[in-house]
């Protein structure tokens, strides 16, 4: 008789990489600045609703138009002021009225009795950037979000989003800082290794990409990520100065929304339409490259595990985000 094949009978298991914290572990999420609504959706007198932290917020304009984000529900009986009204920068709650100043201050009840002590909403940090409104998780933001190299009015912009994604921002970041992606599956012919151009600060990574894709479109541009989930790419695009930034939200656990805006300067003596021109070829190299990963982002299930040599820079970033700094303390407001 033939000798039987000698066999392992230990299951067998996949092998995983160290753990990366996920979005909402322990109630918890990383501290950065998440896009909460268009600056263009948010004219004065207007109130608007997103999800955030795996709850909600409000952002609304106080009276000298300057954007501010606070928890949505009112603290009387947890209405959800989404649907109450702005007047002279305040926020009113349609149900009994009570009223908050842009600090989250309540500042009187509909009733008109005396407003309680500790009356007040949680106000994230707010800023208006890129035409976006941010709001940083956390009470104080520990690092700012990057600024264009030239005044606004040059700059002719579009933008839009992505809709949801399965995924946690900070995927979609791991995937810009796996520098393999450049020649797999996007094609790049680079003539600078992006290894050589690596650069950190404490909460950013970066590089420079410089080559051309399989079309022809020729780029020499400065990517950065900022924080876990920022991405700006600034630089040249066939010899035109152009930027392009995303960012995801951060709504709830394994989800988000990508915000996402981009523009050219406009030359002294370029016609508007030439600008125009110009912008629609920046969106249509830039769909490209998202043409390439739609696939993949859609069926993904990101879990690091077996890396090579090759994927130095992407496993720096996963340690990165290993540390990095997570908190909720709007926890209690939120939901």
């Amino acid at each position: 008789m033939g000798r039987r094949p000698m066999t392992n009978s230990a299951p067998q298991r996949r092998p995983l990489g160290k753990h990366l914290p996920h979005e909402g572990d322990d109630g918890l999420y990383t501290q950065s600045w998440y896009p909460i609504c268009m600056a263009e959706d948010l004219p004065p007198g207007t109130v608007v609703g997103a999800e955030f932290l795996g709850g909600r917020v409000v952002a609304f304009r106080d009276g000298e138009g300057r954007a501010a984000v606070v928890s949505a529900y009112c603290l009387h009986l947890g209405a959800d002021l989404t649907v109450g009204s702005v007047t002279g920068g305040r926020l009113r709650c349609a149900f009994h009225g009570w009223t908050y100043d842009a600090e989250g201050l309540c500042r009187r009840t509909g009733s008109g009795d005396p407003v309680p002590e500790g009356a007040r909403l949680f106000r994230f940090p707010t800023t208006e950037a890129f035409g976006v409104v941010w709001a940083f998780n956390g009470t104080e933001p520990f690092f700012e979000i990057p600024r264009l190299p030239c005044p606004e009015t040059e700059i002719r912009a579009a933008r839009g989003r992505f809709g949801h994604l399965a995924m946690e921002p900070w995927m979609v970041s791991a995937h810009t800082l796996d520098l393999q992606h450049l020649t797999l599956p996007h094609g790049f012919d680079l003539a600078v290794p992006p290894d050589d151009t690596v650069r950190r600060t404490a909460h950013s990574h970066g590089y420079d990409l410089i080559g051309s894709m399989p079309n022809g479109n020729a780029y020499d541009v400065r990517i950065d990520i900022h924080g876990p989930n920022l991405f700006l790419q600034t630089g040249l695009l066939d010899g035109r100065w152009y930027f392009w930034m995303t960012s995801p939200s951060l709504p709830a656990p394994g989800r988000t929304d990508s915000f996402f805006v981009y523009g050219v300067r406009k030359g002294d003596d370029e016609s508007e339409e030439a600008a125009q021109e110009a912008l629609q070829r920046v969106f249509a190299a830039q769909m490209e490259f998202y043409s390439d990963d739609s696939d993949i982002f859609d069926t993904i299930h990101f879990q690091p595990g077996l890396l090579t040599d090759r994927d130095g820079n992407l496993a720096v970033f996963l340690d990165y985000l290993r540390t990095y700094p997570r908190a909720n303390p709007a926890r209690e407001f939120l939901t």
